[in-house]
């Protein structure tokens, strides 16, 4: 009875633990675009599904685009770094919040219905700042 009590309680564990989400995909991609996940590299390619934490990366010459969930559209340019901090999407609600870091590069922004959602609800931080976006289409520059 002891052995089936633990394996119940490894069990409930195991399921209590959450799954990583899809948050959105890639959409277009140039060669030399890589995706850091839970410390593994991923070479980019279309339709990869990306998730919460990814980190983005584009070379001299690379460039990508990204639909997230609530169809905010993301285009990075060359020698780019964004992280996908944060992100929740209630589609039936069309609700949520979002936080993307750019440490390096360009990061162009359309953005879908978490604006809409609430004030500052997505947020785009920089090196030195922290932009809390109300629903417009943006251009972010980091250099350094």
């Amino acid at each position: 009875m002891r052995k089936f009590s633990i394996l119940v309680a490894a069990m409930a564990a195991f399921v209590a633990q959450p799954a990583l989400a899809e948050i959105g995909r890639i959409k277009n991609v140039t060669s030399g675009v890589q995706i850091l996940r839970d410390g593994r590299t991923i070479t980019a390619r279309s339709g990869l599904k990306l998730e919460e934490g990814d980190v983005i990366t584009t070379g001299s010459r690379s460039r990508v685009g990204i639909t997230l969930s609530d169809d905010t559209r993301m285009a990075l340019g060359p020698n780019s770094r964004v992280t996908l901090d944060e992100y929740e999407y209630d589609r039936r609600r069309q609700t949520g919040r979002s936080v993307t870091s750019i440490n390096r590069g360009s990061l162009g922004v359309t953005s879908g219905s978490i604006t809409r959602s609430g004030r500052d609800r997505m947020r785009v931080r920089t090196p030195t700042s922290t932009l809390g976006v109300r629903g417009t289409t943006f251009v972010v520059e980091v250099s350094g």
